[in-house]
């Protein structure tokens, strides 16, 4: 979890091809006109998100039932966490990335295809509630050594889902 721009999805591929769980990524599951809103640099609401939310919690339990999976999510307000936890009956692993704002804005300009612009940043910044839980990343760390970090926080179970992980 975490802001556009913290490598949620560069390190939620990265993780799953290391331990063997599918991944998803939560701006798939966007509806078309939270995606049209995004795009022309408004922010959604706590409305835009809730119908989005409450899918991803759905398929949140539906993977549980499989082998689990890695979401990437921006979850940025503990409701948001909260709705998600709802779909799981086992508690999540949350994986809070962070970084020093410019670091993120040059991120999200240097980024191909994405319909996040980066003016949208710091009304990301200032939705975020801070998880007081989880494991919380610099991302100015290289995503190996992310990942990495992650794999070795995880429950053994989790972490070891993968032969040689």
């Amino acid at each position: 979890m975490g802001v556009s721009g913290s490598g949620k999805s560069t390190i939620g591929k990265l993780l799953s091809q290391q331990i063997n769980v599918p991944f998803y990524d939560g701006d798939d599951f966007h509806p078309a006109a939270n995606k049209e809103k995004m795009a022309s640099g408004q922010p959604l609401t706590d409305d835009d998100r809730a119908g989005w939310l409450a899918d991803l919690a759905r398929h949140l339990g539906e993977w549980e039932q499989q082998a689990g999976a890695i979401l990437a999510c921006s979850a940025l307000k503990e409701s948001y966490r909260t709705t998600l936890q709802a779909g799981a009956q086992a508690p999540l692993h949350w994986v809070f990335l962070s970084g020093d704002p410019a670091l993120l804005r040059q991120r999200m300009e240097h980024r191909q295809g994405s319909y996040m612009h980066a003016t949208m940043l710091d009304s990301q910044l200032e939705t975020l509630e801070v998880p007081a839980y989880g494991l919380h990343l610099d991302v100015a760390a290289t995503p190996q050594q992310l990942v990495d970090q992650i794999k070795a926080w995880l429950p053994t179970d989790v972490a070891a889902a993968s032969p040689g992980a």
